[in-house]
């Protein structure tokens, strides 16, 4: 499929950008409120036959609470609408599934930076076969670390758009392990839909 953004000079992917996102069938609203219940549920759930608290006895790492979100709004998506979303199933398959029409699926992209979101190095390459298309929806949350302080760590900033597979930069040295954004890719194809005050 080709890019959306396909012979659009960078000043005009906001405007592209959301047409893309209007043309999507959950509220911007809404798909920020599912994130926030998400992570307040990881807060609020027991581990163990001690009742375990994360946030109180145990302080995951970003990746784990990254984990927990790509878990869980998938499930909570798919409780609200049964019959439209779901999880990841198959290697081809998005982070979150639109079952009556997969062009809408949505990726998950999560980081404890306060700005900014990547992906791996695979992200810079192309398609392999089988594989997860790398081009289409993209939810990108950022969030606060575990710190030593009491106070849990917040959700940070939710963007959602649209990203191409040739969006991501992957590291010059051959150990290099991580993809980034270029600025204009995520200002003009990532809009806010959450911003914490």
């Amino acid at each position: 499929m080709p890019s959306p953004y396909q012979g659009t000079a960078p000043a005009r992917w906001p405007a592209v950008t959301q047409d893309l996102i209007n043309d999507h069938p959950l509220q911007m609203n809404e798909l920020a409120e599912v994130v926030l219940s998400a992570w307040d549920s990881i807060f609020a759930s027991k581990m163990g036959t001690k009742g375990f608290h994360i946030g109180r006895d145990i302080f995951p790492k970003p990746q784990i609470m990254g984990f927990l979100l790509h878990e869980l709004i998938p499930l909570e998506l798919a409780a609200r609408y049964p019959n439209e979303w779901r999880g990841e199933k198959s290697a081809s398959d998005k982070d979150i599934v639109y079952i009556p029409d997969a062009s809408y699926s949505i990726e998950v992209k999560t980081s404890s930076d306060p700005n900014h979101i990547f992906g791996n190095r695979s992200y810079a390459q192309a398609t392999t076969k089988g594989k997860k298309a790398k081009s289409g929806y993209y939810l990108a949350i950022n969030f606060d670390k575990f710190a030593t302080s009491k106070r849990n760590p917040k959700i940070l900033l939710v963007r959602f758009g649209w990203l191409d597979s040739d969006d991501w930069v992957g590291q010059k040295a051959a150990t290099g392990q991580q993809a980034r954004l270029p600025p204009a890719v995520e200002k003009g194809k990532l809009f806010d839909i959450y911003r914490k005050s």
